[in-house]
């Protein structure tokens, strides 16, 4: 009995501690998106995302633009933030998107129905927009989300224009087919800054870089992506995820307003050039690993380096 006593209160123990956990973490995440605020990059440029996922808004005379809404929980986030910078989701009128994963685009239906914006996307995503990511050549039904209708679609090079700011769009796929990055400027204290919101080459776990059915192309997709951002400068570098480009060592709340403090001209290049040892490595091995089992199949013994 006393053994029995003794093992459940072990057990319980174990749950309470579980439990505990569990509403820590919870706190811990509450406070984290509660306590993260707006931040004023430069010029007409503001970050409205969390630690994490990032959204920027471009404010100009005639609206609003609004690049990434996170998943649907970010939806609100947003929106408390804009307040905070006096904005409101119905100053919105353009929204974008860097890739239509459900972490980027998962609230663009809500935010699209709250805010009345159009949503424009490049052609190669405005399917898996629509689609919710059921065509995504990655993720399953994890990946999922509130399907949205693009309004317009645009192409590589195109502009996208409202109230005097001008954003570039350059297709920048492997990550997704229709990864797109932005280049556009900002003035501020009489000096313009160039900006870029790069949605970066990164390689996800699972994905197949020889012979995938779903995606034939994606290595020469992904080589073009390094070639072209590799081949673009910028004065202040930014992307989808703000731990890609440094926001937590850049900035602190409470940090006084100073846009110099994104200035990162070779941030780009030393994020590139990690990125693209990982996928010469990932490419190489897959490669001899396919290579092996052409080669078991003409009956050889070939076993990958």
């Amino acid at each position: 009995m006393v053994a029995q006593t003794a093992a459940w209160g072990r057990q319980s123990c174990r749950r309470a501690g579980l439990q505990t956990g569990f509403f820590l973490l919870f706190a811990a995440l509450c406070q984290a998106a509660q306590t993260y605020p707006p931040i004023h990059i430069a010029g007409n440029l503001y970050y409205v995302g969390d630690d994490d996922l990032a959204s920027f808004l471009i404010v100009t005379p005639q609206g609003d633009i609004l690049i990434n809404t996170g998943f649907e929980y970010s939806v609100p986030e947003i929106r408390d933030r804009m307040k905070q910078l006096g904005y409101k989701l119905t100053d919105i009128k353009i929204l974008l998107v860097t890739h239509a994963h459900s972490d980027h685009a998962g609230g663009n239906a809500d935010m699209k129905r709250e805010s009345g914006a159009k949503m424009e996307a490049i052609q190669q995503e405005a399917e898996l927009l629509e689609s919710g990511g059921k065509t995504d050549y990655l993720f399953g039904s994890s990946g999922w989300f509130k399907p949205v209708k693009v309004d317009r679609v645009f192409h590589d090079g195109d502009k996208i224009e409202l109230g005097g700011t001008e954003l570039t769009a350059h297709l920048t796929p492997g990550h997704t087919k229709g990864s797109v990055s932005y280049s556009f400027q900002v003035q501020d204290n009489n000096r313009t800054y160039e900006v870029l919101i790069a949605n970066l080459p990164s390689i996800n776990p699972g994905t197949i870089l020889v012979k995938n059915p779903k995606y034939p192309k994606i290595a020469e997709d992904y080589q073009h992506t390094f070639d072209v951002l590799g081949g673009m400068q910028c004065d202040i570098f930014l992307a989808s995820h703000a731990g890609q480009f440094g926001l937590i060592a850049k900035w602190r709340p409470g940090a006084e307003f100073n846009p110099d403090r994104f200035l990162d001209p070779f941030g780009l290049p030393r994020v590139l050039e990690h990125l693209e040892t990982q996928f010469d490595t990932d490419l190489e091995e897959q490669r001899e690993e396919e290579k092996a089992i052409e080669d078991r199949k003409h009956f050889k013994d070939v076993i990958p380096k």
